[in-house]
């Protein structure tokens, strides 16, 4: 199985099962999580399931919350340890923390937090970073406002649809 994990974006992917026929997938998303949840209740949330492969959205909460970006990359490192600690062999693949029109004014930081984890990302095998900020960007650099709901931070089916092969490229 296919383990998504992480914030609202993972929860609210109502079309998960749909868009990925080929992977049994579980989702164990949680609103309003960070990425330290996630690494907090790997024990309870992770490891029970065995998934083959684990697919991970979660930062945005952090920065939201006041966090650094190395505090992200550092929760995103503890969660890596703690499942290849019983699990060495699952690839797990980290969805960028999103561009979003509502949380604009942080965009710096998502980039900071997002390069962390890429470099971190680039030199593991098990690991495999899918980098979905610049395909929810516009001509003009700002987020499309045509992919998200009205309270302009959480996506629409147009958003999971641009989304969906980029996750798929990664899980082949």
């Amino acid at each position: 199985s296919v383990l998504f994990i992480g914030s609202s974006s993972i929860v609210r992917w109502n079309s998960l099962a749909a868009d990925f026929p080929e992977h049994k997938v579980i989702n164990r998303g949680f609103g309003g999580s960070e990425l330290g949840d996630s690494a907090n209740l790997v024990h309870h949330l992770v490891l029970p399931l065995q998934p083959s492969r684990i697919v991970m959205y979660a930062g945005g909460n952090d920065i939201n919350a006041g966090k650094t970006p190395e505090q992200v990359f550092a929760a995103f490192q503890t969660f890596v340890a703690k499942v290849h600690a019983r699990q060495p062999e699952t690839p797990i693949a980290y969805i960028s923390t999103a561009p979003n029109p509502a949380r604009w004014a942080q965009v710096e930081k998502v980039k900071r937090a997002n390069q962390l984890i890429a470099d971190y990302i680039q030199s593991r095998p098990k690991l495999t970073f899918i980098n979905v900020f610049p395909h929810m960007l516009g001509a003009d650099g700002l987020p499309k406002p045509d992919i998200f709901v009205a309270d302009r931070l959480h996506m629409n089916t147009n958003g999971y649809a641009l989304w969906t092969p980029l996750v798929k490229a990664a899980l082949k």
